[in-house]
């Protein structure tokens, strides 16, 4: 006596139907019935070619309709630091050139990215208000390319604020963090690749 489970599935366009079987000695197997099989097959454990157990829910490894076991690619997002500590309109232009350009080779390839653009000392500047050469472009990459985004160190914003005497405004595309160096290290330590362009 035997209970079994039907459900659809599929690896390569084709649909293949699921079969759970109870044997007598209570171990549930899953199979999987080929389009043109007559017998299931079960699926077989990939490190010792052996019929694989289900346990927890688990659907084991994707079958091709030859009952070998398919490779699924898994695509991590890609994460990117670009750092920009000068005042210095062409570099600040180059850390947005690199931003645009890792962004669409990515999504060129249908692979997930994210970029972090973090300002600190000199380099706040970029993302000031009243001073940023390249506000415009910031504005039309936040709405173009959300994969971006932008940090200011509120270190260097307080300090600014000493010097000047005033309210250091940031552009809203931007969030204020508490460090600029901190932020770049704990990304670093999370896995990130970093450039200073």
């Amino acid at each position: 006596m035997h209970i079994s489970a039907n459900c659809e599935g599929s690896d390569d366009g084709s649909h293949l139907s699921s079969a759970y079987r109870v044997s007598r000695g209570g171990g549930a197997r899953r199979t999987i019935l080929g389009a043109e099989d007559d017998e299931p097959r079960p699926i077989l454990d990939p490190v010792n070619a052996q019929p694989r157990p289900i346990f927890n829910n688990d659907p084991g490894p994707i079958l091709g309709t030859d009952g070998m076991a398919r490779a699924v690619p898994v695509f991590k997002t890609h994460r990117l630091i670009l750092q920009v500590n000068t005042n210095d309109p062409a570099a600040m232009n180059l850390a947005l050139n690199n931003a645009t350009n890792v962004t669409q080779h990515y999504k060129k390839l249908g692979e997930k990215v994210k970029i972090e653009v973090i300002t600190f000392g000199p380099g706040l500047h970029m993302l000031r208000d009243d001073t940023s050469p390249v506000k415009a472009r910031i504005e039309q990459m936040a709405l173009s390319t959300p994969e971006v985004s932008f940090k200011a160190c509120g270190i260097t914003r307080e300090k600014m604020h000493q010097a000047e005497h005033k309210d250091i405004s940031i552009v809203s595309q931007a969030q204020v963090v508490k460090s600029g160096v901190v932020r770049v290290m704990e990304l670093q330590e999370k896995g990130w690749n970093y450039v200073k362009p």
